[in-house]
């Protein structure tokens, strides 16, 4: 039997993990750590829009400059857009220049974090700590105090404003 390509690819991340010891990404992103949010496919297809579906839901990534939120400059608060839940704060976001919305940190106990090997070489994904929906990678390459960047899909965020 013969692997293809697209097949030897798409198992790279887990064989990866298991090399390293890591839980599969794939599973460990699907899971929610509030269990009210381990909700099916279907109940998450029809909750959410299909492009937060693919992104919160299948690790998707929307186009560059396609949020309104990367322009977003009002105080407020960046919830999850599958369970609501507070991820950053506006004093948090600035202006990256890549098209994504971007934070240099998160709010306290919002983000849950893991390797990912989609692109072969490993990256840090990002995911809501309740409902374990994809947000997007943080990367070192952010402004001081921490020097990350939180790169946010806008299509899985929400925005409230407020106090921030």
């Amino acid at each position: 039997m013969t692997m293809g390509r697209r097949s030897l690819l798409s198992s790279l991340p887990a064989g990866l993990a298991a090399l390293l010891g890591l839980p599969n990404p794939a599973e460990a992103a699907s899971k929610a750590a509030d269990p009210a949010w381990n909700l099916s496919d279907a109940q998450w297809k029809a909750r959410l829009s299909p492009a937060a579906y693919q992104v919160l839901r299948k690790e998707g990534t929307e186009r560059p400059f396609s949020s309104p939120l990367n322009s977003e400059k009002r105080s407020g608060t960046y919830h999850c857009a599958g369970c609501d839940l507070p991820l950053f704060s506006s004093k948090a976001k600035y202006d990256s220049g890549t098209g994504w919305p971007s934070f240099w940190q998160p709010l306290p106990g919002a983000l849950g974090t893991q390797l990912d090997f989609k692109l072969i070489v490993p990256r840090t994904e990002y995911h809501c700590k309740r409902c374990g929906g994809h947000q997007g990678h943080v990367f070192g390459d952010g402004p001081k105090p921490t020097g990350k960047r939180y790169c946010s899909n806008g299509v899985a965020l929400s925005f409230k404003p407020g106090k921030g």
